[in-house]
């Protein structure tokens, strides 16, 4: 990270507080946002306290899923071909 771009996210700790930066910050990395601006933008529009998104990684997937093409298919035949 450059100079300027370290001493923006100083001036934004003093602004909105270290608190709000922080939590801006873990917010822009969530959605994959890496420049000053776009933190700026987050403690400008309040969005950093508002409640974090569930991560696509937390969403659970069912076990099995049957195949809705399978029904138009032929069934398999009974001698494996190679």
């Amino acid at each position: 990270m450059g100079y300027r771009a370290c001493l923006g996210l100083l001036s934004l700790a003093r602004r909105y507080g270290n608190a709000r930066l922080e939590d801006a910050a873990e917010r822009a990395v969530q959605l994959r946002a890496f420049t000053g601006r776009s933190v700026r933008n987050l403690l400008q529009q309040g969005l950093d306290r508002q409640p974090l998104p569930k991560r696509a990684a937390e969403t659970t997937l069912p076990e099995h899923h049957e195949n809705p093409w399978r029904r138009l298919l032929p069934p398999p035949a009974t001698g494996a071909v190679r």
